[in-house]
């Protein structure tokens, strides 16, 4: 089964934080990482680095505002 271009999706350089034990493979995007980054698995250090990732799309959705009512304070 052949691949084309159009179902490959397109990767873009990423801001990643990634664990420092050698034997550990974890790493996450920078926008999803804790502001205190240790490994999520060996809870080690980490340290950024770059991966060349598919964009992700953070839709954040927000709760509709209410009317103002002429009776609230």
């Amino acid at each position: 089964m052949a691949t084309t271009e159009d179902e490959k999706p397109k990767l873009i350089p990423t801001k990643i934080w990634k664990c420092k034990n050698a034997e550990c493979k974890a790493w996450v995007r920078e926008e999803f990482a804790e502001s205190e980054q240790s490994c999520p698995i060996c809870k080690g250090p980490m340290h950024r680095s770059m991966r060349h990732l598919p964009a992700v799309q953070n839709k954040i959705k927000r709760q509709p505002r209410k009317p103002k009512s002429e009776f609230d304070i």
